[in-house]
């Protein structure tokens, strides 16, 4: 059994940080269980794109109010406790944060937590050894 506490992850290597989030990761690919967890803050009034070409994420919302745009069609759709989104087709996105947003995420495959985000807001496919 494996059990954490998102406090314990504060300022270890699966607490990361940018200038627009945060995101703690709870489960990583060397856990073994084929998905990684994470939750991850949007700090109010920033903008963030990304790009999950290698990876599917659903997203929970359960805290803050913000806007996530469809790159592709153009499509906006309101964030709000009780909303999920699912790139299930590697959706480039942009979520834009009124209030502060608390969302929980599932990646599938799992991420290792050594990916960094490139100029297009992609992950590579990093797999543990």
């Amino acid at each position: 059994m494996y059990v954490v506490n998102i406090e314990d992850l504060n300022g270890t290597d699966r607490d990361v940080k940018s200038e627009t989030w945060r995101s703690r990761r709870m489960v990583l690919a060397k856990e073994g269980v084929g998905f990684s967890f994470h939750e991850t803050t949007i700090y109010a009034g920033t903008t963030s794109t990304f790009h999950y070409q290698n990876h599917y994420e659903a997203v929970y919302c359960v805290a803050g109010r913000g806007t996530l745009t469809s790159e592709e069609t153009g499509e906006s759709w309101d964030l709000r406790d009780g909303t999920l989104y699912l790139l299930n087709e590697h959706d480039k996105h942009t979520v834009r944060a009124e209030e502060e947003l608390r969302l929980i995420c599932t990646f599938n495959p799992p991420v290792t937590g050594r990916e960094v985000h490139d100029e297009n807001g992609v992950y590579p496919l990093v797999t543990e050894d």
